[in-house]
């Protein structure tokens, strides 16, 4: 199938504002009600590094779905291999789950929010509902806070969702997820693709082969059925 023309970009939107939040459903988000939480408030017994997460965050493209550069085309979403597979783990066990996803296409005048949304809702249909979506609009320029690998995105789902960044995991494809995941205080689990460069995998301190490996890294034991794990994740020495 022949690919659409790349859309002429627009005047660059200066965005000055935080993160684009997208919420879910009431389904989306399993568990009692959670009031405001400290970000810098100790593990909750049972928490990240002990039992089951507060929340498990994805970055998007090359994460959950194929990086198509700049895409606003819905037809276009295709999805990672293990993707849906993942989902159903993580969602089985009753944890929310999210996405956080620099869109520069925005700043730069490639993407309107319509086109981020439709590309939102896409997702969503073959994957099924995210508790939230933190989004970034900004471009590299803007000097933004959310923007990957600063922490915003990652503190923003995690006060919406009322869950500790140190009860959280991000996992996505690039250094600058999980690096975005450290700088909160949250657990990053690297997905290396054919764009990863290696320095960003050597620095990585878990990296897993696929999405289903990496919640099975960060799930307890047994939790996730189905596919074998053989070599699908593995801990690594990272640079603190």
């Amino acid at each position: 199938m022949n690919r659409p023309p790349t859309p002429r970009p627009t005047a660059p939107a200066r965005l000055t504002s935080g993160p684009w939040l997208f919420d879910g459903p009431p389904e989306a988000r399993p568990g009692p009600a959670r009031g405001p939480v400290r970000q810098d408030a100790p593990p909750e017994p049972g928490g990240v590094g002990g039992g089951l997460p507060g929340a498990v965050l994805f970055d998007r493209d090359g994460t959950l779905v194929v990086d198509v550069p700049y895409n606003g085309d819905p037809a276009r979403v295709e999805l990672m291999p293990s993707a849906r597979e993942a989902m159903e783990a993580v969602r089985a066990l009753g944890i929310p789950v999210g996405v956080v996803s620099n869109q520069s296409g925005v700043g730069r005048g490639l993407l309107t929010r319509r086109q981020v949304e439709a590309v939102r809702q896409r997702a969503e249909e073959l994957l099924g509902p995210f508790a939230v979506w933190a989004v970034c609009p900004h471009a590299p320029s803007d000097g933004c806070g959310c923007r990957k690998p600063a922490p915003g995105l990652v503190l923003a789902a995690c006060a919406r969702l009322g869950v500790p960044a140190a009860r959280t995991v991000v996992i996505g494809d690039i250094g600058a997820d999980v690096a975005a995941a450290r700088a909160a205080g949250a657990r990053g689990v690297l997905v290396p693709t054919p764009v990863t460069r290696p320095e960003e995998t050597a620095a990585a301190r878990e990296t897993a082969a696929d999405l289903l490996g990496a919640v099975r890294l960060v799930l307890p034991p047994g939790a996730v059925h189905g596919r074998r794990a053989d070599a699908a994740g593995r801990a690594a020495g990272g640079a603190p």
